[in-house]
């Protein structure tokens, strides 16, 4: 390490974010004709190190031998003066090579609101902004990853590429055709024609290959691709998971990190068609791991990482179908060395007494819920199929193994929400707090607990929900107000999202090419890490918006025709926009779609490769 750097160490809030050399970190020896790749976490260390994307890619990555992948976090406001006044470029923790010397610097995002902090990246590392600024000379591709891919558009200004979906495979395909590309003699132009081209069915898209024109009301008038580009990106699919890449022996943080645990991922995909979750529809087809893998994972995990914890991961434990069995052997060796099972995404409706006590034979901890609506008629226009007797009967069934509290997950400023919806969530707090009084069961003089925990309506991309305007943020404070109003019990408490953060995060998730004008103006004023409370400044963003000649609202609150097309329209995710449309339309009359176990709803992933048999019925 410079010497540079460790006066700067000696200087910061903590230095273990800049160190590396953490247990389990990959560190290669230069090798002649490797790839060097830079994969780029647009957050601070403690939420890059506990994103379990980030684990996967960058040991899958790093198992290729002519690929010598390294990490790199957004250096902290303290960090980041310190290196701007001291002119001490961004560099990767495993060699300290500054990130403008590699070959690839990839970013994973999976948030809107830490777009300002890719640009803030970009410029610690002395890269330009723009893909047409890194012409004619040797800079690093940059490539886009993560969740905010699936519309890419307001970030294509910036970026050379995009990998929309699972990269397991298709970064290293991407870093392969790079290396021949290279040895051919080929220009970077020439290497992102040949893989817009010959990747577009692995997730590969190259903004530049596109031209997009407007409307004179700002909305999107044609997306036409040009230089063989393909009219269509297909987002890469995994289509077996147990064979997949998955690191046994991941970094462990140096210092605590968010998501500090063994994360076990059960299962991808979802088959509950919640139409406001952008990963329930995006991650389609449902797949999952089998009981003997994961038990496998999970004991060389344990045993690599020293980790007291196993988280089991999907977007719905509870829908995995061997769950009792999976926990049965992971209990005949996790009680013995008192390591705790966590099941972070139960479902009401799939809530009972056996597993619960399982679970809870290490240690005892609250229970979390989701109902994300207070009335039935709410829940049934989001579609989350489940009623007050399935929250109540669940909450009860936690009651009588021990716990006592509860936090229970809504969203405020729904489709068609009534401020009769709003009250009801405070009332479904209280019926669950009388269960807790009223259940024979419950060990005298315990006390309970309730969190309504209440964030606000996002309108996401490929969901049912997508043409939706978001409510307001004024309107959303005056519910947020409401429903602080009607809850009279002080055992219950009330923890709410700022609406102008929402309003931000609605801008970009619906936002085109045009944004990007902002961004870059943003990014000139310093703005970074606006996803912390302490740095988000909607005022400042307002100005912003002012002196580019951009209306938010337009982005965030405008509710778009089924006919308009839409940013993101030229990326296929298998779930077909006939399906959202539809779904949409049920939305409006408070009807429900089963679950796809009990019912093929004809959503379109059925066609896309993978998934197991309840995408092949």
């Amino acid at each position: 390490m410079a010497e540079t750097m460790q006066d700067l160490l000696r200087r910061v809030e903590k230095p273990g974010r800049y160190t590396g050399g953490e247990f389990g970190e990959i560190r290669k020896e230069k090798r002649p004709g490797e790839v060097t790749f830079a994969f780029c976490f647009p957050d601070s260390y403690e939420i890059g190190m506990s994103n379990l994307g980030m684990k996967i890619l960058y040991g899958a990555l790093n198992a290729n031998d002519f690929i010598r992948c390294e990490r790199c976090f957004a250096p902290w406001p303290d960090m980041g003066d310190l290196m701007q006044s001291e002119d001490v470029p961004l560099a990767t923790l495993e060699s300290g090579t500054a990130l403008r010397d590699f070959d690839i610097v990839a970013f994973s995002m999976g948030y809107e609101l830490c777009y300002t902090n890719v640009l803030y990246m970009l410029r610690l590392a002395g890269i330009p902004l723009s893909a047409s600024e890194r012409k004619g000379k040797r800079w690093p591709v940059i490539l886009g990853g993560g969740v905010c891919t699936y519309n890419p558009e307001p970030l294509a200004e910036f970026f050379d590429a995009f990998s929309i979906g699972e990269g397991e495979v298709s970064l290293c395909d991407f870093t392969r055709l790079y290396r021949d590309c290279r040895d051919e003699g080929k220009t970077k132009e020439e290497f992102l024609r040949r893989a817009a081209s010959e990747m577009a069915d692995e997730g590969i898209y190259v903004p530049s290959l596109y031209n997009a024109s407007y409307n004179d009301d700002g909305t999107l008038r044609s997306f036409t691709p040009r230089d063989g580009a393909p009219a269509k990106i297909r987002k890469a699919v995994i289509e077996e998971l147990d064979s997949a890449f998955y690191p046994e022996c991941p970094v462990v943080p140096f210092i605590e990190a968010i998501h500090d645990r063994v994360m076990l991922e059960t299962a991808r995909g979802c088959i509950r068609g919640c139409r406001f979750c952008q990963a329930g529809m995006v991650c389609r087809p449902y797949r999952e791991r089998s009981p003997e893998k994961l038990q496998t994972m999970a004991q060389r995990l344990v045993n690599n990482t020293g980790y007291d914890e196993i988280s089991m991961m999907s977007l719905s434990i509870s829908d995995y179908t061997k769950l009792p069995q999976l926990t049965d052997s992971l209990l005949e060796w996790t009680d013995k060395r008192h390591v705790s099972l966590s099941l972070p995404s139960m479902r009401v409706d799939s809530f009972y007494r056996e597993l619960m006590e399982k679970v809870m034979s290490v240690r005892k901890s609250g229970i979390t819920f989701a109902p994300e609506a207070g009335s039935q008629r709410m829940r049934d226009v989001i579609n989350k199929n489940i009623t007050e007797h399935d929250i109540l009967t669940a909450c009860e069934t936690a009651f009588e193994c021990g716990k006592s509290s509860v936090k229970l997950y809504f969203m405020n400023g729904l489709p068609g929400e009534t401020d009769e919806d709003i009250v009801a969530i405070a009332k479904l707090g209280q019926s669950v707090l009388d269960c807790f009084f009223t259940s024979p069961s419950r060990k005298k003089g315990m006390s309970m607990a309730i969190t309504l925990s209440v964030a606000c309506f996002v309108p996401k991309p490929f969901t049912p929900f997508q043409w939706v305007g978001q409510t307001p943020a004024d309107e959303l404070l005056r519910r947020q107000k409401l429903l602080s109003h009607s809850i009279t019990n002080k055992r219950i408490t009330h923890n709410y999202h700022d609406s102008s953060v929402s309003f931000l995060e609605a801008v970009f998730a619906r936002g085109n090419r045009n944004l990007a004008a902002a961004l870059r103006r943003a990014s000139e004023r310093g703005f970074r890490f606006d996803s912390w409370d302490e740095y988000f400044k909607l005022n400042d963003w307002a100005a912003v918006f002012a002196e580019t000649g951009i209306d938010p609202a337009f982005y965030a609150n405008r509710t778009m025709s089924f006919d308009e097309l839409l940013p993101w329209d030229f990326i296929d995710i298998g779930v077909t926009k006939k399906f959202l449309v539809s779904e949409a339309e049920k939305a409006l009359c408070a009807e429900t779609t089963p679950d796809c176990r009990t019912k093929c709803s004809g959503c379109g992933a059925m066609f896309f490769a993978g998934g197991n048999s309840v995408c092949r019925k």
